[in-house]
C-alpha cells in the first residue's frame, strides 16, 4: 500500500491500532465524482442511486454535504448485494447489535439521525447507550485520546446500522482507553458479561484488541476470556477487526512495530470470527470496476497463544498447529474509505474513515441479517459462526467470494533502521491475509443461517 494515500488518527496514543482517517482526495484509489445519495429506504428496500446534489440540505439540521472522496451506504449496499434481501424483508429486523467502545461518542444519536436523514435510511428501531462497567467522565474536544474513539464510536454504530437497518443497536460504553497488554480489558468485560448476562443481543462488535506479545503472559491474556465463553454458550456471536499493520503490530508503547509477525486478541481467540481487510474498487453505483483486492495493511497471521480450532483443521496445510487469523474479510482500505458524520468536534463534519475498524462493524451487519433469517429472536442468535463460515467455504458456495490478489508484508523504518516484516499473500482459498475471502451477502446470509442456525 501506498501510505501517502492514507492519514492517521487524530492523535493520542493510539485511539484505535487498525482505524486510520483517510485523507484522500484527488490520489485516492477510487476517485469518487459525487455521492450517491440513494440507499436503504425506510421500507427496507434499496433505492435508485445518482450524483448528489450537494447545494440542497438533506435534512433540516445541516447543510454540510458528505464528502465526495468516501464511499456511501448505497454503494456499500450494492457491493455486498443487500438489495435483493432488503427486497424480502430481510434488514436486521427483530435483532440487536451490540458495539462496544472505550468512552463512546457524547453525540451519537443526534449524529446517527443527521447520517441517516442525509443518505435517507431508516432509523434504527432503537439505539441505547449504557455504561455497564462505570459512568464515562465528560468528554473534551481537545482530549486526542478521546476524539479518537468518538470517531471509532460513529464509525461502528453508523455503519452496522447501514448494513443492518432494521436491527437496534445498544452501544456499550466503558470508563478506561483500551491500550496494548492487558489495560482496559477488565472495564471491557465487565461490561460484556453485563450484556451477556441480560441478553442484551445477538452479535457483538468490536473493533480494538492489543498486541499477543504485549500481554505479560498467556496466562494473562486467557483471564478476559470469560465473557466469549459466556457469549458461545448463549449463542451469541461475537466479532473482532484484526488490525491495521499489516502482518505485524504494536508494541507495548503503542508506537514501535515488532520486526517479526504479530498478531492481536481478542481477534484470535477461536471463540471469536476475527474480520480482516479488504480493498473495493467501485462505480458510483456499487457496482465493481475490478475484483476487490487484499488490503495491504490488514491485519493477519498466526497465533502465539491459541492452537489451531478444529473449524480450521481443512487449512492445516497453511496455518499449522496455530490459530489463523482473519477468517473473512470485508471493506477496510483507505483506498475504499466509507464517510461519517460526527458533530463532537465542536462542529458538524462529514469524514473519510479506513480500516478494518470498518470491516468489523460491516460484517457484525452481515450476522444480523442471517440471525433473522434464520429466525432467531432476543434470547438467541447464531453463536460461534466459525465452523459454518469454513464448511461454505470449502463447499465452494456462492456467498464467499475469494481474494486472489493482494499481501500484507510490511516493510518500515524504525529508529533509523528499516524493516520488512514478510507477510501472507491472497491466492484465492484460505489465506493470512483476506481468511476464507469476502461475502456476497444475498447468497452468504442464507447459508450461513441454514448451517450455524
Amino acid at each position: 500500500m501506498n501510505r501517502a494515500s492514507s492519514a492517521y488518527p487524530s492523535g493520542g496514543k493510539r485511539p484505535r491500532n487498525w482505524r486510520r482517517l483517510a485523507a484522500i482526495a484527488a490520489a485516492a484509489a477510487i476517485a469518487i465524482a459525487a455521492v450517491v445519495t440513494g440507499a436503504l429506504a425506510a421500507a427496507g428496500t434499496l433505492t435508485g442511486s445518482g450524483a448528489a446534489d450537494h447545494s440542497a440540505k438533506r435534512d433540516h439540521a445541516s447543510h454540510i454535504p458528505a464528502p465526495a472522496n468516501g464511499l456511501t451506504p448505497a454503494q456499500v449496499a450494492g457491493a455486498y448485494d443487500l438489495a435483493p434481501l432488503a427486497a424480502t424483508g430481510i434488514t436486521g429486523k427483530g435483532q440487536t447489535i451490540v458495539v462496544v467502545d472505550s468512552f463512546g461518542s457524547p453525540t451519537i444519536t443526534s449524529d446517527l439521525a443527521h447520517f441517516d436523514a442525509y443518505f435517507r435510511l431508516p432509523a434504527p428501531p432503537s439505539l441505547r447507550v449504557i455504561q455497564p462497567a462505570g459512568p464515562v467522565s465528560a468528554f473534551h474536544p481537545g482530549d486526542k485520546n478521546r476524539l479518537g474513539w468518538a470517531e471509532e464510536t460513529t464509525l461502528d454504530v453508523e455503519w452496522a446500522h447501514v448494513v443492518a437497518p432494521g436491527a437496534s443497536i445498544v452501544l456499550v460504553e466503558t470508563p478506561t482507553s483500551e491500550n496494548e497488554g492487558t489495560t482496559g480489558f477488565p472495564q471491557i468485560v465487565a461490561a460484556e458479561q453485563y450484556v451477556l448476562q441480560h441478553n442484551l443481543g445477538q452479535v457483538i462488535s468490536q473493533s480494538f484488541a492489543a498486541t499477543e506479545q504485549t500481554f505479560p503472559s498467556t496466562s494473562a491474556l486467557l483471564r478476559f476470556r470469560s465473557a466469549y465463553e459466556l457469549a458461545a454458550r448463549d449463542h451469541v456471536t461475537v466479532v473482532t477487526a484484526t488490525g491495521d499493520q499489516g502482518a505485524t503490530s504494536f508494541k507495548y508503547n503503542m508506537k514501535d512495530l515488532y520486526t517479526t509477525p504479530a498478531v492481536s486478541w481478542p481477534a484470535t481467540d477461536p471463540l471469536i470470527t476475527a474480520v480482516g481487510g479488504t480493498q473495493l474498487y467501485l462505480r458510483a453505483d456499487g457496482t465493481r470496476r475490478k475484483p476487490d483486492v487484499a488490503w495491504n495493511d490488514s491485519g493477519g497471521g498466526k497465533s502465539i497463544a491459541f492452537g489451531r480450532p478444529a473449524y480450521q483443521n481443512g487449512v492445516q496445510a497453511l496455518i499449522g498447529t496455530a490459530r489463523g487469523v482473519p477468517d473473512i474479510s470485508m471493506d477496510g482500505s483507505c483506498g475504499s474509505s466509507v464517510v461519517i458524520y460526527g458533530s463532537f468536534y465542536g462542529g458538524g463534519q462529514w469524514k473519510p474513515i479506513c480500516g478494518t475498524s470498518v470491516s468489523a462493524p460491516l460484517f457484525a451487519g452481515i450476522v444480523a441479517l442471517a440471525d433473522q433469517y434464520a429466525g432467531h429472536g432476543k434470547a438467541r442468535g447464531l453463536g460461534l459462526i466459525n465452523p459454518a463460515i469454513y464448511t461454505i467455504a470449502a463447499r465452494h458456495e456462492r456467498g464467499i467470494v475469494q481474494i486472489r490478489t493482494g499481501n500484507n508484508t510490511q516493510t518500515f523504518t524504525q529508529h533509523g533502521n528499516q524493516y520488512t516484516v514478510r507477510g501472507f499473500t491472497a491466492i484465492g482459498g484460505y489465506n493470512l491475509v483476506t481468511g476464507v475471502g469476502t461475502v456476497d451477502a444475498t447468497y452468504f446470509v442464507p447459508e450461513l443461517a441454514k448451517l450455524a442456525g
